[in-house]
Formats: structure tokens, sequence, C-alpha cells
């Protein structure tokens, strides 16, 4: 079952944050310079945070994945240009 991640970080080179913004741009939406909305399955949120925490330091750069419940999620209040975009249905036929 996809889980919704609310990813933030903090990391202070720019090469890490960089690198870091790439993997997560391959699994979600930037929604801020370094928040990122992401929809993955359980295994693949284990991934990417071993991926990131190969590339922060740990002494200095920070990073939190909240994750979102279905019903978080539908109740996103959103003000000015910012949007919240719906998870695609996807059809099974057996």
């Amino acid at each position: 079952m996809a889980l919704t991640v609310v990813v933030a970080y903090d990391i202070s080179e720019d090469r890490r944050r960089a690198r870091v913004a790439a993997i997560l741009r391959m699994w979600g939406n930037r929604v801020q310079r370094s928040v990122f909305v992401c929809t993955l399955e359980h295994a693949h949120l284990s991934e990417v945070c071993s991926q990131v925490k190969e590339i922060i330091d740990l002494d200095v750069d920070s990073v939190y994945g909240f994750r979102q419940c279905a019903a978080c999620w539908h109740d996103i209040t959103v003000i000015g240009q910012a949007t919240v975009e719906d998870e695609p249905y996807y059809w099974a036929v057996l």
C-alpha cells in the first residue's frame, strides 16, 4: 500500500543537497526548495531513506519524513498558490 510522505531537509553543503534533491525528485514532487511530497510503497521508503543516509553528513544535516495517512492528506488546508494533487487511480483488469 502506497504511503504519502512529506520530506523536508536542511543540508548545509550544495553537492550533498543537490544529490538528495535528485533522489527525491525521482520519487515525488517538489513543493518548496527543500520540501518534497512523495508517494511510496513501504519498501521504496526504506530504499530512499537508505540512499539519503549514505549522502548526508549525519553530524550537521537534517532530513525529516512525515508520513501522511489518507484521511490526514485529504484534510490538508492550502492557501494561495499551493495545490494538493489527488493520487491517481489505477485500474487492474483480471
